[in-house]
């Protein structure tokens, strides 16, 4: 990636062709993070998590770079399939799954899908004989800013139960799923669910059930200010070195990111539209906040980092959105210098959880989307 970075000219030159709010999305950085991550985890598959951003510019990469993709719905099936993803390449990686979508996956040959309780097996043996499936399992979620598993997961201990059960029903038991919480920063939490699944895999085996996909999910964290450590790398390691340990060769291991590829891809160009001081201090509104593309800050529990090309003395402001609702507040603390009409406020890693959550509150749509070759 030797393009040179998004500039100050090049922000102000979008600005002035597109207006804003403007999402950013670098081609550049997709593939960048893709060769990371294969880097990193050798032998991890990436499975794409499309809830993370949708963006067809993204998914449409994707597909050419080889990779998989984590659906969750019957609109995300259709979605990927209709931009040219084959079958074979997508997991249904959402343990509760309705009767339409599991109509749309049988449908259409997405015979992969992960399940963490019995009554979810018994819908997916109704809908979709015969399909394959993954036991999620619950594993720990310490560190990790949302902890997937006071939602999903079945108890590792009746994993083997459920395996069972599976078969039969006439389904085709073939692996094991965890995911330890999304930014996940604590690399214990992927070193114990790797060994917890090395287990259900000996037990498995013990009982007349060969697994062969290991799906390690998502959670692979991403610094989201200039001041963060990237943990990935030593992270990516010792989780790789735990895989080679526990795994033989053809065991199959496949991954689920999401922020992981999109987050640092993407930059949110925005504009000061309104003004005022507010219990002594300037509050500064924004053409997009946390109905549009700043929804992580509610959602995903993001803390961005905004910036302005404008220079002066700073002082503590606050930011919020365009919408007639006094809960869109974007930050009540920023460092800023005195702004004004028509001044541009970016943010970056803003690809992920973002535009995918953003809504039309008060019909005002989310930002125009334009995808670049350079690095943002």
């Amino acid at each position: 990636m030797t393009d040179k970075k998004i500039s100050e000219k090049l922000i102000k030159e979008f600005v002035k062709n597109y207006g804003t709010p403007l999402f950013i999305v670098s081609i550049n950085d997709l593939k960048g993070r893709i060769k990371n991550f294969k880097n990193y985890l050798p032998r991890v598959m990436p499975f794409y998590a499309v809830k993370a951003n949708p963006c067809p510019q993204i998914i449409k990469l994707f597909i050419d770079e080889g990779l998989g993709f984590d659906v969750a719905s019957k609109n995300e099936i259709e979605n990927v399939l209709d931009l040219g993803a084959k079958p074979e390449k997508l997991i249904f990686a959402n343990t509760v799954k309705s009767p339409e979508a599991l109509n749309t996956a049988k449908r259409n040959r997405v015979d992969l899908m992960t399940f963490d309780s019995e009554y979810e097996l018994v819908k997916i043996a109704k809908y979709y004989p015969g399909a394959r499936v993954l036991v999620r399992i619950k594993v720990p979620n310490i560190g990790s800013v949302v902890e997937l598993s006071l939602k999903f997961g079945a108890e590792p201990a009746d994993a083997i139960s459920l395996l069972i059960k599976a078969v039969k029903l006439g389904l085709k038991p073939v692996g094991v799923s965890f995911h330890v919480g999304s930014q996940c920063t604590e690399v214990a939490n992927f070193i114990e669910a790797i060994e917890l699944s090395s287990i259900i895999f000996r037990d498995a085996l013990l009982k007349k059930i060969p697994l062969e996909i290991l799906d390690i999910g998502g959670g692979f964290p991403i610094p989201h200010s200039d001041t963060d450590d990237d943990l990935f790398p030593m992270m990516a390691e010792k989780i790789s070195s735990e895989i080679d340990r526990l795994f033989d060769v053809n065991i199959k291991i496949i991954a689920e990111p999401g922020r992981y590829l999109v987050g640092p891809a993407c930059t949110l160009i925005t504009r000061v539209i309104g003004k005022s001081i507010r219990d002594n201090k300037h509050w500064y509104y924004l053409d997009d906040g946390v109905y549009g593309c700043l929804s992580g800050i509610v959602y995903d529990h993001c803390k961005y980092q905004f910036k302005v090309f404008k220079k002066g003395q700073t002082q503590i402001s606050t930011l919020a959105g365009p919408t007639c609702d006094s809960f869109d507040v974007i930050s009540v603390s920023e460092e800023l210098p005195e702004l004004e009409f028509g001044d541009i406020v970016y943010t970056k890693n803003i690809g992920a959880y973002s535009i995918a959550t953003a809504t039309n509150f008060n019909s005002i749509p989310p930002a125009r989307v334009i995808s670049i070759n350079q690095e943002v």
